[in-house]
């Protein structure tokens, strides 16, 4: 009996030591777990970090984010300011027989004058508080909620700034109308339009007081004349054949001052100009500065064919011009020709 009762209390013994072992072998599983997970949630917010400071922060900036009152301009709406993405019930019945795609654009309410510095303050105040906020930070030590902070402020920036991009679509295809010819379709430069106007959203500096549609009638132009340009160069540079090389009619001379290409694109720009003028107006206008291939008629000579007096063209004439000065000077041609030269 006693040494039964010893081997009993042997066992007794092992289970014990085995039951400690065991606990201190979970124990040392779950602390290892901890300093997985731990090591993981580390390396996680490091590389976080590393995107953070690693973003692009581009803004216009303006005098009034310094003043006191900077976050209260670019907080408030103005008084009138409604939805601008609501739909615009009058504009219903002049979208019959487009696009879907087309049809959205315009039932978009514009932006009127106020609404529109009101957005482009708020966008370029939000990307100048991140962008300031974020250099005050440690790269090393900043935490999830200062980063998550900075990006709200980003995200809102980005909300913004579709609103805006999306009230201005539609001037992208009132102004690829005009330059679709074989090589460029409707779509792609509608495509590229929109790049174009996304750009300008993002540079367009709202503090001069002008309206952003000048701006980005400019820089969406200007685009497209590139593309037509490269167009042009790339159909140039490539024949088919010796045969075309030899029937191919001399290259046009250069100017003193503009290329062929050049001269071309004026003339492209100029024709969309008399396009806009009234069928009187570009008329006389066609007459008189002889773009007809004609001799150039005096205002006594397009009275009588028009069946009025010589004062009255010269009213409508000078009607006329002030309207292609105007056009010249929205597109920037003086600016234009000047980089050329």
């Amino acid at each position: 009996m006693i040494a039964i009762a010893k081997r009993a209390s042997r066992v007794g013994r092992s289970s014990k030591t085995a039951g400690a072992a065991g606990r201190a072998e979970r124990s040392a599983s779950k602390s290892g777990a901890r300093l997985k997970g731990g090591d993981r949630r580390r390396s996680e917010l490091r590389q976080r970090r590393e995107r953070f400071f690693a973003r692009s922060i581009e803004y216009i900036p303006c005098r009034q984010f310094l003043s006191k009152d900077a976050e209260t301009l670019a907080s408030i709406p103005p008084a009138d300011a409604a939805v601008p993405l609501d739909r615009d019930a009058a504009d219903r019945a002049a979208t019959k027989g487009l696009s879907p795609y087309l049809a959205s654009l315009y039932q978009t309410r514009l932006l009127t004058r106020d609404e529109e510095q009101f957005y482009f303050r708020r966008m370029n105040w939000l990307k100048f508080r991140a962008a300031t906020v974020r250099g005050r930070l440690d790269r090393r030590r900043a935490s999830e909620r200062q980063m998550g902070q900075v990006e709200g402020w980003l995200a809102e920036a980005e909300t913004v700034k579709s609103i805006i991009i999306t009230s201005n679509l539609r001037l992208v295809v009132s102004i690829a109308k005009k330059f679709v010819d074989a090589s460029n379709s409707f779509e792609e430069l509608v495509s590229d339009g929109n790049m174009a106007l996304i750009r300008a959203v993002e540079k367009f500096n709202f503090a001069l007081g002008n309206r952003f549609s000048t701006y980005a009638t400019y820089a969406i132009q200007r685009h497209f004349f590139r593309m037509s340009h490269r167009g042009r160069q790339q159909r140039n540079r490539f024949v088919a054949s010796d045969e075309a090389l030899k029937d191919r009619a001399a290259e046009p001379a250069v100017t003193e001052y503009c290329s062929a290409d050049q001269i071309g694109m004026l003339k492209e720009l100029f024709a969309g100009f008399l396009a806009d003028l009234e069928p009187r107006e570009r008329r006389i206008v066609v007459a008189r500065f002889g773009f007809d291939g004609k001799p150039p008629r005096t205002f006594r000579e397009l009275g009588t064919a028009m069946g009025v007096c010589k004062e009255r063209i010269r009213q409508i004439q000078t009607r006329a011009m002030d309207k292609l000065r105007g056009m010249a000077a929205e597109a920037k041609l003086a600016q234009t020709v000047g980089d050329w030269l």
